[in-house]
């Protein structure tokens, strides 16, 4: 199952206008002028929608050039985020994959499209070290490159095209041309795996902002929100509310944090189930399979409580973190979950706080 970072940026550069700001940025300059980017159009196999569902496993994009040629220009776009040593021979399976159905479409044809395949990589593990070129994963015989080179020369030249996130400076994602949710999901794949991530996101309000004005905003910027709160750690999800409050209206942040809140509960539930359900097969016994079950949903519950702390800019300490993570009764933890909708305070969630003297006042 694909995870969250593979989701977030394929939902991002899923659409046309987006994946042009990063085809541009990644693709030879010949390539880029001689391309009539009006033509870019996603194929029908590649869709994610704004839930963040993934129902294909590819980003494929067709073209046609400028001199309007019928030659079609195929760009496939492939999100990777850890190093793979054998990125360039499932790039060469991809493509293959994708030449072999156009022959089927195109009977008629004597030639094939150009197919240009593209890696977008943001890894924890540093720069990309993989070999690009099929050729570099043969163990050529020969003692000197002289006789290497007539060995390479009988194996396949495949080469794929890298955009290392890693390597780019702040300042250069934010001046690539394109909409505003492209520079942004650049900016939040770069620091995703870092410790900087939290120190940064107050530092990108004024680019929240745009893609909250543009259009569908809401929608672009419920997906950066649900990726962050997916993806990090609770100094993340402390920026994460920080910044939400900072770019909606209170009524418009409440929605949302209410809206999110929902989605938590039946997210909760089903991790819930999982989890017991592992414990259960561990176990092989009824009770274990019960117990396991009842731990999953109250973790999923408690994880739940935090993250709607986190929305609405409520800090929490690590000791009440655990007392919150390590608490198994559900009866304690549904009312705290309540408590949490509509708190200011810790104290309001934990121990009734504000919450209890307005009910004792009524």
């Amino acid at each position: 199952m694909p995870g969250p970072h593979d989701l977030f940026a394929r939902y991002t550069f899923g659409r046309p206008e987006r994946a042009e700001a990063e085809l541009r940025a990644v693709l030879p300059a010949h390539v880029v002028s001689e391309v009539d980017w009006s033509s870019l159009r996603l194929e029908p196999s590649s869709v994610v929608d704004p839930e963040l569902r993934e129902t294909e496993s590819d980003l494929l994009f067709s073209a046609r050039l400028r001199t309007g040629r019928s030659l079609l220009l195929y760009v496939l776009l492939e999100h990777q985020s850890t190093v793979d040593r054998w990125m360039a021979l499932r790039m060469l399976r991809y493509v293959v994959r994708q030449v072999e159905r156009w022959r089927q479409e195109h009977p008629e044809r004597s030639l094939l499209p150009v197919i240009i395949p593209l890696v977008m990589y943001h890894g924890p593990e540093g720069a990309w070290t993989a070999p690009r070129r099929v050729q570099d994963l043969f163990e050529l015989p020969g003692e000197i490159e002289e006789e290497r080179k007539r060995w390479r020369a009988l194996v396949p030249s495949f080469e794929y095209l890298l955009d290392d996130l890693t390597a780019e400076r702040e300042e250069a994602l934010k001046a690539r041309p394109g909409p505003p949710l492209a520079r942004l999901a650049w900016l939040v794949l770069r620091y995703g795996r870092t410790e900087e991530l939290a120190r940064k996101l107050p530092e990108w309000v004024s680019l929240f902002a745009q893609v909250q004005a543009a259009p569908e905003g809401t929608e672009h910027l419920v997906v950066v929100i649900r990726y962050l709160l997916w993806t990090g750690d609770e100094a993340v999800h402390d920026a994460t509310g920080q910044v939400l409050h900072s770019v909606l209206d209170e009524q418009r942040a409440e929605e949302l944090m209410r809206s999110y809140g929902e989605e938590l509960i039946e997210r909760g539930r089903q991790q819930g189930l999982a989890q017991g359900l592992e414990k259960g097969l561990e176990k092989g016994l009824a009770r274990g399979r019960e117990e396991g079950l009842a731990r999953g949903l109250s973790r999923g519950r408690a994880e739940d409580i935090l993250r709607i702390l986190a929305i609405r800019g409520v800090h929490v300490d690590e000791g009440a973190r655990q007392r919150i993570l390590d608490c198994t009764d559900m009866d304690m933890l549904n009312s705290w979950f309540d408590r949490a909708l509509q708190a200011t305070t810790l104290s309001e969630v934990l121990d009734g706080g504000a919450h209890a003297s307005r009910q004792k006042d009524s």
